[in-house]
């Protein structure tokens, strides 16, 4: 069953004057952001993302929680862009991070069809686990699982807000529980490719695998075989990364 939808989904424009405008004041967003990053002014970059969101709040507060369901992909992108702005010294970098913020706001986020929704549910679960991974990979293993938790259930939730699926709940429930209990097997060896760590591929693969093969028989696209091939790439993709990763001195 579909989320209901923030006030600021009702209010927004759609063409013309106002629909221009409305893209500059988001267009403003990464670049406050951005400005305040370079001053070393982290805290006033966090409050505004999460005041770009009042909205949400702008309703009866028995609608909060749904209004901050609907909304927490948005938010979990935000973050986790600052916090790849953060992990850099490099103004360039900050400033190419501010402009795919840009770009998720401007032309990702406002998407409302079947594939919109999926791909802003999987951006920001793989963003996400990254930001967490990255920047708060040396806290203790059970503040990693719940923030895990709190990403995948996210996700997985929006995920489903696109399809007439009874089981959302649910399914967003075990799918949460997984990645949690993932996170905290392999937080005890936390593992990198570069800036990626295990768990975040590792779930990445994983759920970009089934929601490849949900989406393609919610639209009638899904033979046997393709089924088949999807489900073989996934696991054989998860036995090399176990298989040939670095496990000899990574235990804590």
């Amino acid at each position: 069953m579909a989320e209901p939808q923030s006030l600021g989904a009702k209010i927004k424009p759609a063409s013309g004057f106002s629909h221009l405008f409305h893209i500059a004041l988001m267009a403003l967003l990464p670049a406050f952001i951005f400005v305040f990053v370079r001053l070393h002014f982290v805290e006033l970059a966090v409050a505004l993302i999460l005041l770009s969101k009042w909205r949400m709040l702008a309703v009866k507060p028995r609608h909060w929680p749904a209004n901050v369901r609907a909304n927490s992909v948005d938010i979990i992108v935000g973050l986790s862009l600052l916090i790849f702005m953060l992990s850099t010294s490099s103004g360039l970098f900050q400033l190419l991070w501010a402009v795919l913020y840009g770009v998720w706001l401007i032309v990702i986020k406002p998407r409302s069809d079947t594939l919109g929704v999926s791909a802003q549910a999987l951006i920001a679960q793989f963003v996400g686990l990254t930001a967490i991974f990255l920047y708060w990979g040396a806290v203790p293993t059970y503040v990693l699982m719940i923030l895990a938790w709190l990403i995948c259930y996210s996700s997985a939730r929006h995920f489903f807000t696109s399809f007439d699926e009874p089981l959302t709940r649910y399914l967003s429930d075990a799918w949460a529980y997984f990645a949690a209990a993932l996170t905290w097997i392999l937080g005890h060896w936390l593992l990198f490719y570069g800036l990626i760590a295990q768990p975040t591929l590792l779930l990445s693969v994983i759920s970009f695998s089934l929601a490849g093969v949900y989406y393609l028989d919610q639209t009638d696209r899904l033979s046997v075989l393709l089924r088949r091939q999807l489900i073989f790439v996934m696991i054989a993709i998860v036995i090399i990364l176990l298989t040939f990763s670095n496990w000899g001195d990574k235990a804590v």
